[in-house]
């Protein structure tokens, strides 16, 4: 609902805290899901009316040519953020049987990114009534509306989803690709960064790839470009590149880590989250974990140089259980 899981946990406390002190008006413990749902729905609802929606940098603006440098980051609170799904212990299968997406599905790093651009009802609405499988007039319950209006409203947010959703979604991508194909693809795929290997990597990637790094919001398509930018900015030698598999999003992950001499090990550089099309990377996002502070854009050409952003750290990699240093 919120993208960001900084937003999401300070939604949840306050969800208690309502839910703490308006228990007396809970008048059949039966009811107490879609109670506590309806809390937390309208304290989202608030937060996103007082808020600007969180975006990935493929909605922020255009895509750049691969010889531009990165440039300024955006260091407001704009951008989603990863979702660490086996952290927090996301169950296999829908939430119930009237669901239509999976859970898993339902925390991709496209979707998420899509429902940032419906409004906050037919957010809720949609989530309410196709994840979490509600019915019209419990969700018209939660919401404080009729059924009529919930039906309106899931009628506009799925021709939204329809008209920009992936033709096919990652657990589909992912379920037809198998484990052992996965693991290979993403073997392939550090083997080439850590080797610098610009050619290896090249050949990972779908035609029309995207490469992204929030807080920056410079992002390369297609293939040609990330190819150039890759060559001229991140795999030229110039950094040596360790990386830790995870999952984020319910998609594959790595945390990437980058050489300093001072501490004479790998530390963290940015979480990349993975998008595939077929046995090809199709979209990576990077969510880099460094100090933006500097006012020249200039030294983010050289990112892996800033020193550490301690809140996006553990907002990362900590989050993800991935360590502080790779030796």
């Amino acid at each position: 609902m919120l993208g960001s899981v900084h937003d999401a946990e300070d939604a949840l406390q306050e969800t208690l805290l309502r839910a703490w002190r308006g228990v007396d008006g809970l008048r059949e413990a039966e009811s107490g899901r879609a109670w506590l749902y309806a809390i937390a729905t309208n304290v989202c609802r608030t937060e996103l009316a007082r808020r600007a929606k969180r975006v990935l940098p493929h909605d922020f603006g255009p895509s750049v040519d691969g010889n531009t440098p990165p440039g300024q980051p955006i260091t407001e609170s704009v951008w989603i953020e990863p979702y660490p799904d086996e952290a927090i212990g996301l169950p296999p299968g829908k939430a119930s049987p009237e669901a239509t997406y999976e859970q898993h599905e339902a925390i991709e790093l496209a979707f998420v990114a899509l429902l940032q651009h419906l409004p906050a009802n037919q957010r809720a609405t949609l989530l309410l009534r196709e994840v979490l499988g509600f019915s019209a007039q419990e969700t018209a319950t939660a919401l404080s509306t009729s059924v009529a209006s919930v039906n309106s409203a899931l009628q506009r947010a799925r021709a939204t989803v329809t008209s920009r959703a992936p033709a096919r979604t990652q657990q589909a991508t992912l379920r037809a690709l198998g484990d052992r194909s996965l693991r290979d693809l993403v073997t392939r795929y550090v083997a080439a960064w850590e080797r610098c290997d610009v050619d290896a990597f090249a050949g990972l990637l779908a035609t029309d790839a995207s490469f992204a790094m929030p807080p920056l919001s410079t992002w390369y398509t297609p293939r040609d470009a990330v190819i150039t930018w890759a060559r001229n900015f991140s795999i030229n030698n110039e950094w040596k590149w360790r990386a830790l598999v995870t999952r984020a999003n319910a998609q594959p992950a790595l945390g990437f880590y980058a050489w300093d001499d001072a501490s004479g090990a790998f530390l963290p550089f940015a979480l990349n989250v993975l998008s595939l099309q077929g046995e090809l990377v199709s979209d990576v996002t990077a969510f880099i974990v460094r100090a933006t502070g500097a006012p020249e854009p200039d030294a983010y050409i050289r990112f892996p140089d800033r020193p550490m952003d301690e809140r996006q750290l553990a907002g990362t990699f900590a989050r993800f259980g991935l360590p502080n240093q790779v030796a």
